[in-house]
This record gives C-alpha cells, structure tokens and sequence, in this order.
C-alpha cells in the first residue's frame, strides 16, 4: 500500500482531475486519497504547496513514461506522431488536464508558478533534445531558436487540451497543419546541396532584412 504522502500526490492529482482546481481543497483531496484531512497539512503545510508537489511528482512520471520514445524519435514528422499519440493517451488519462487546471490556477495564485513552469519543463527538456538532434542536420538548423521551439511546442500541446474540449474537429485540424509543415521541412531537407545552400542564403537574407 502507498505510503500517506504518496497517496495524498496521487490524491491531490485525481482531485485536479475531476474537480479542477477551484474543487481541489484539502477535503476534497483527503477523500480522494482515502486519508484524514488533517494528513494534508501534517505533510505539506499548505494545500498549493501539496498541489505544486503533486505536479511535479505526476510530471516526474508521465514523462518517465515517454522518454524511451522520445530517445527514439528521428525526424519532426515522428515527433508530431508522437505528439498526437501522446495528446491521445494523456487527454484519456486526464493528465494533460491536470497540467492544464494548474496553468489556469498560475494566473490567479503566483505561489503556483514555479511548480506549474517546473511541470512543463519537463516536457520542454525532452522536446528541445529531440529537436535539437532531428534539426542537426537541417538546413533550418542555425536559423532557429530550438529552446524557444521546444517551449512553444509544450504549451501548444497543453493548449490543444483546452482547446480539444470546445472544438475537437478544430484540434485535429491544428495536428494537422503541423504535420503539414514537418512535410515540408522533410521534403527541403531531401533536396539537393544546391537548393539547400539557396535556401540558407535566402534564410540569411530575410533575417538580415536585406532585399
């Protein structure tokens, strides 16, 4: 069986599940985790601080779950596969709702920021590594900022959470406007050197404002 904090983590995780966050308080939490409330404050003070903890420890394991597939990944047309797959998995797991509710919490509570960034950071380390290396060799490659890509790719995915919930026709259409530019990305890294080095003087030219 788990031990009391572990099961106020996962307590405090399905609360924000079902409830959202304005329904996470320490009861809620408490039945959730099958435990007396005052078991919340015995071992983390304060409700946000055992909310921030429960992000990081759920965030700890989900991207535990994908790194092998991150590692595996070798082009951005398999990163955005395995974005849809794990938009799919996460949504029916209620995961990227939690992430979602503690964003939404952040605008309101600032002592929930630095746990809610840590949580997404997580994803944006494994993200930013698999864009750095399928970008290598492209001629994209010194013209774009992979860290910023990596974070915009993060809180896009979280967004499409959201967004999945009013208008899911319009979310898959998202997906596929992203696969639509892996393409072509796929298709100028397939041309020939000639084209390639056009391409990069082209590229240096737009980012110089030269005409």
């Amino acid at each position: 069986m788990a031990d009391t904090r572990t099961r106020l983590l996962e307590g405090a995780l399905e609360t924000l599940r079902t409830q959202g966050i304005a329904g996470a308080s320490a009861r809620a939490i408490a039945t959730a985790a099958g435990v007396n409330q005052a078991l919340v404050f015995y071992h983390f003070g304060t409700v946000d601080d055992l909310l921030a903890a429960a992000l990081r420890y759920g965030s700890e394991q989900r991207v535990a779950v994908y790194r092998a597939r991150f590692a595996a990944v070798t082009s951005l047309r398999e990163l955005l596969d395995l974005g849809r797959a794990l938009h799919a998995e996460e949504r029916e797991t209620g995961n990227l709702a939690v992430l979602a509710q503690m964003l939404a919490g952040s605008q309101m509570d600032g002592r929930l920021a630095p746990a809610t960034a840590d949580g997404l950071g997580m994803w944006v380390t494994e993200i930013e590594d698999v864009l750095g290396r399928v970008l290598a060799g492209s001629p994209l490659a010194e013209f774009v900022d992979v860290a910023g890509i990596a974070r915009a790719t993060a809180a896009a995915f979280v967004g499409l959470e959201l967004y999945d919930g009013v208008d899911r026709d319009g979310a898959e259409r998202a997906f596929d406007s992203l696969e639509q530019l892996a393409g072509l990305v796929g298709v100028l890294e397939d041309m020939g050197p000639l084209v390639r080095r056009t391409v990069r003087a082209r590229l240096r030219k737009a980012g110089t404002g030269e005409m």
